[in-house]
């Protein structure tokens, strides 16, 4: 069917406070620190472990790291620079050093290993990189003259992240957090102090709004990662659009527990928060117990989270302990909230989780709940300037509202296109009414009131007897069952059927032994339609999750293929 004119299809529910257009400052992302050390200089930016870290001593060290890359490194404008570290002071620090030496910096993954670098390092061209101690010797061979496969770094700084464990904390901290500085040396290895101590003054601050400046790559879910371009400018659009949405002030203490190598985090949870001149709780690891005494300890009001975190901080017996009134924004996105454990986290602290929706390609959000006035398991309407669609996915055309098919995106946040991959861009690119549109391969559907519903990943669907089943919808009433903690469906072969429907459940520690798979498999059949309803249930100790704490339902579903298909 074709689509029906568009009108003003997704502003009935606008926030009421906000304009539809936002203007982006024309500035360096650096910028933001010069600002924000102006106006607050003595205020803490950071905290680590009741460490803090004021925005005048943050700006200080950024400009060190800077001059540091640009006269013993030889950085120039342009270059890509590897980070490679958890969650700490030293990963904001050297986001921002790098910026200000012109540099565009690749996040990656601390769970990446040695492989998996070495195609980031080859492909990027980086030849400089930030590294933890701890994880130095995923790194080690990449160092020096390039092998057969490519990836050459010369210059490593190896950060130790006990150097910013200042203060006492009787908060629980993770072993590789508390390990003292190690002697690591070798050509063109610095430590980080080391660094630091050399106090060399960067040049003039030269990259504008439209040069390169962070370089996320994509999970690699069909063939190797690639490369997101995106520039200052699409990062402000993200990052100043946040601030706006959730109406954060310099007075916001944000709770920081996204792994900021991953888009998400990186926005919502850092660069955001220092452009509102607010302060960030750091945790390098998810923790329910620490995460719960830093809500209370200094105040928490914005928390940006995800299913699994919330799912587990829940769960958590001592919650009750802990005073979470100060929370006013809980927000996230990554997996659609399961309604169930929405109402409990409502029951608990009166705050709606608020959801939204972005990629990779797309510098996080590009749709997000109004605050006024959210919708459960909900992606949200599109935020400022975003034209957002939904179309057929094999004929590309545009769909009615209701049908469901793949989202595309035309948005001052999407990518430039993906790095040394002209192919790739081509591919994920169509021009429609003048406009270029990003697909996205996300199937979703527009309700009448013009918010966006995801249905599921393009490739993720189960045919059962002919009958599609999304995955995402099983899941999410599952977790009605006051016993399951966790669960991910994915097809199974059926000698009749084609594909059933499997479920791999994780129980809530309270209930393991006090009900078996019939019995959830019972349930669910009284729950949803019967094509939908899982026909197997497996129990599992955990589910794999991805560095960003998704669930890799592909690793789960190769594995029952490898199972099925035994080589």
């Amino acid at each position: 069917m074709r689509a029906a004119p568009r009108g003003d299809l997704h502003t009935p529910h606008w926030p009421p406070a906000l304009p539809r257009h936002l203007s982006v400052p024309e500035t360096n992302v650096f910028h933001n620190v010069e600002v924000s050390a102006a106006r607050f200089p003595d205020k803490p930016f950071i905290v680590f472990y009741d460490t803090p870290i004021t925005f005048r001593a943050f700006l200080e060290e950024a400009e060190r790291i800077a001059g540091f890359l640009q006269h013993d490194c030889g950085v120039q404008a342009g270059d890509r620079v590897l980070l490679y570290l958890q969650n700490s002071p030293q990963w904001i620090l050297a986001f921002h050093g790098i910026l200000r030496a012109n540099a565009v910096v690749v996040p990656v993954n601390p769970m990446n290993r040695t492989e998996e670098l070495r195609h980031c390092v080859r492909d990027s061209g980086a030849t400089v990189a930030f590294v933890p101690q701890d994880l130095f010797d995923e790194v080690r061979p990449l160092i020096g003259t390039a092998d057969d496969r490519g990836g050459c770094l010369r210059h490593v700084i190896v950060a130790t992240y006990s150097d910013f464990l200042r203060r006492p904390t009787d908060l629980r901290v993770p072993n590789f957090i508390v390990e003292r500085r190690r002697h690591i040396e070798g050509p063109g290895l610095t430590a980080w102090a080391d660094m630091v101590a050399r106090a060399l003054p960067p040049g003039p601050l030269t990259q504008g709004p439209a040069d390169l400046c962070v370089m996320p790559y994509t999970s690699g879910t069909t063939g190797q990662p690639k490369g997101c371009m995106h520039t200052h400018r699409s990062l402000m659009s993200t990052l100043v659009g946040g601030v706006q949405w959730f109406q954060r002030t310099q007075d916001a203490v944000y709770l920081s527990v996204l792994p900021l190598f991953h888009v998400t985090g990186l926005v919502g949870s850092m660069c955001g928060p220092l452009y509102a001149g607010a302060t960030l709780v750091l945790l390098p690891r998810w923790d329910r117990d620490a995460a719960a005494a830093c809500v209370q300890r200094y105040r928490v009001d914005t928390w940006q989270a995800i299913t699994a975190m919330l799912v587990d901080f829940l769960s958590n017996p001592q919650l009750g302990e802990h005073d979470l009134s100060s929370l006013r924004v809980v927000r996230g996105g990554g997996a659609a909230m399961p309604e169930a454990v929405a109402h409990r986290l409502h029951a608990l602290t009166g705050q709606h989780f608020i959801e939204g929706y972005g990629m990779s390609e797309t510098m996080a959000a590009t749709h997000i709940n109004p605050m006024h006035r959210p919708k459960p398991q909900c992606l949200g309407i599109p935020v400022f300037d975003v034209d957002a669609r939904i179309v057929d996915p094999l004929t590309l055309e545009e769909l009615a509202q209701g049908e469901a098919g793949e989202i595309i995106v035309h948005a001052p946040q999407v990518m430039r296109g993906y790095w040394n991959d002209a192919a790739a861009t081509d591919a994920a690119f169509i021009e429609r009414d003048g406009k270029r549109f990003l697909r996205t391969g996300d199937l979703a559907r527009i309700d009448a009131d013009g918010y966006f519903f995801m249905v599921d990943r393009l490739k993720r669907m189960i045919n059962a007897s002919g009958y599609k089943v999304w995955p995402a919808e099983v899941e999410a009433l599952l977790y009605h069952h006051p016993a399951i903690l966790e669960a991910c469906v994915i097809g199974a072969r059926d000698a009749r059927r084609g594909e059933t429907v499997k479920a791999l459940v994780v129980l809530k520690e309270s209930h393991r032994g006090s009900v078996s798979e019939q019995q959830l498999i019972d349930w669910a059949h009284g729950q949803m339609a019967v094509y939908k309803s899982p026909r197997i249930v497996e129990f599992v100790d955990a589910l794999p999750k991805s560095g960003s704490g998704k669930v890799q339902w592909r690793e789960l579903q190769a594995r029952e293929s490898a199972r099925a298909d035994p080589a």
